[in-house]
């Protein structure tokens, strides 16, 4: 059991979340074991892709050190009606199902059996992924520092408290999908404002990865780095303008706490 992983699910998350942790050293592909609810052709094109063991639910919680429940908020309480029982105190248990708490997963499982409930996002896929690590009442050191492993081979970790990861969900979780209607939007009003869609894209795009890349690198407040680029009377004063009139500031305030709300609402809902 030392030194595998397990995953419960076999989705996107766990598509872009396995090459990164196999590239990086943290397991090996034989380490590594997958169980998937009824899609055996999909865990049969990880073996091949990646060379990792197909399993079933119960081969996993039984035989894995680390595993990552990795099914969507409604299937966390039938599955570990069928497998919680199987955990031992040694082991730990990775949550990335949004809303379901610390207390409810430690229910299902034998006392001292640690948990994490990690909440990263889609890019994974490129190594860039935010993912932010809540521990329950046995998760110490050890076990947080193996999910930061596992997650900081994507990405970037950070440890908050569970109170935390329903505003982490509305902010960093469903982050990228604002990003990417705001660049939708860029596109569509380049090619509004003539130019052609290829153009218009690798425009947006381009300008988006920039920004980000500027923040990131720099590390100075957005608020200082668009006043630098603000010249009054200019063009971007202008294009800021109609953003303020339009309510931006206010609309993304409004996503992130609404999809906070949900994840709360999702934990009243499926919590186990």
């Amino acid at each position: 059991m030392e030194g595998t992983l397990g995953f419960i699910g076999a989705g996107s998350l766990v598509a872009a979340l396995l090459p990164g942790v196999l590239a990086a050293g943290v397991y090996r592909p034989e380490e590594v074991w997958l169980a998937n609810r009824s899609d055996r052709a999909r865990l049969e094109g990880y073996r091949q892709e990646f060379g990792v063991r197909p399993a079933e639910k119960r081969e996993v919680a039984v035989s894995c050190a680390t595993v990552v429940l990795a099914v969507k908020p409604k299937d966390v309480a039938p599955v570990l009606a069928e497998v919680g029982s199987l955990f031992r105190p040694g082991q730990l248990l990775i949550c990335v199902a949004a809303g379901i708490s610390l207390a409810g997963l430690e229910r299902c499982l034998a006392p001292q059996v640690a948990v994490v409930r990690a909440m990263p996002n889609t890019s994974c896929r490129v190594g860039a992924a935010v993912t932010a690590l809540a521990g329950g009442r046995w998760a110490g050191p050890e076990e947080l520092g193996r999910a930061e492993k596992i997650f900081g081979a994507v990405g970037r970790t950070y440890r908050v408290r569970e109170g935390d990861l329903d505003a982490v969900t509305g902010l960093s979780g469903s982050g990228p999908a604002y990003v990417y209607l705001f660049t939708e939007a860029l596109i569509a009003a380049g090619c509004s404002a003539g130019l052609d869609s290829a153009l218009s894209r690798e425009l947006a795009v381009q300008t988006v990865y920039g920004a980000g890349c500027m923040l990131s690198g720099t590390g100075e407040d957005p608020a200082a780095l668009r006043r630098a680029v603000s010249s009054p009377g200019g063009t971007t004063v202008a294009g800021l303008a109609a953003l303020e009139e339009r309510g931006l500031a206010q609309a993304v305030r409004e996503a992130v706490l609404r999809a906070a709300a949900r994840s709360r609402e999702m934990g009243r809902e499926y919590d186990v």
